[in-house]
């Protein structure tokens, strides 16, 4: 094909999935800190006010769990049990075992302990050397976080989601079709105004001008509301 339409979503730091894919590799990189011979295999499970870790971990790494799940969620922004989650009150369950000894005597002479097939590839279509779709939704989705967390744009929760469709001819990006973004937002937040400000303050800040024409649409937070949000609004998972 030469000429297509081809579409790629991003998240912010806050969504559901996201969340618990945070979580996760925060505790693989604080044993790793710890033992570089750690072997970790943790899954997370959000939902209402509940985050549930499990898994296999051996390692001489010596930490808490629940502090550092509390810590990220903190991070992030989560302090509104009525609204996501609320990193002081809410329930952490943990139910981790060490690496099975029929496993580990595979892993401990050099063999893995899983197997997998992975496959991917770098494009020269942007400096990030990923595809144009998913860069910009990338981008689109970090400045969220940004202007949330610099109160640049007040009245945001950390819960978001971005897409971005991009038109191709002759297989190079040639225009932006459509641009999606829905952000989780306070009760009192204006909605007429958070869109011009998503639009003024992160649309335009990220997108350059010449991708965008008078036939591309814009949607934010088209659905309206969007006050509950994270675990409480969306079961989040490891990926």
């Amino acid at each position: 094909m030469k000429d297509y339409i081809f579409t790629s979503e991003s998240v912010t730091e806050g969504h559901p999935d996201k969340l618990c894919d945070f979580i996760s590799d925060t505790i693989l990189d604080r044993c790793l800190q710890q033992d570089k011979d750690s072997r970790v295999a943790i899954e997370t499970f959000a939902s209402k006010n509940l985050i549930t870790i499990a898994g296999q971990v051996t390692t001489n790494a010596d930490f808490s769990i629940d502090e550092l799940t509390r810590n990220v969620l903190k991070n992030i922004g989560y302090d509104n049990k009525n609204t996501d989650i609320d990193y002081r009150t809410c329930k952490i369950q943990i139910n981790i075992t060490k690496q099975s000894s029929d496993i580990a005597m595979g892993v401990d002479i050099g063999g893995a302990g899983d197997q997998g097939i992975m496959f991917g590839y770098a494009c020269d279509e942007t400096k990030s050397f990923m595809p144009f779709a998913i860069d910009m939704a990338h981008m689109l989705a970090k400045r969220l976080t940004e202007v949330r967390k610099e109160k640049i744009i007040d009245g945001l929760r950390p819960d978001g989601k971005t897409q971005v469709t991009v038109e191709y001819e002759n297989d190079i990006p040639k225009r932006i079709d459509t641009i999606l973004i829905s952000n989780q937002h306070e009760e009192t937040k204006d909605l007429k105004e958070l869109k011009k400000e998503i639009k003024e303050k992160v649309i335009n800040v990220v997108i350059d001008s010449k991708y965008i024409d008078k036939n591309t649409k814009i949607y934010i937070n088209p659905t309206g509301r969007f006050v509950i949000g994270g675990p409480l609004g969306d079961t989040g998972l490891t990926r």
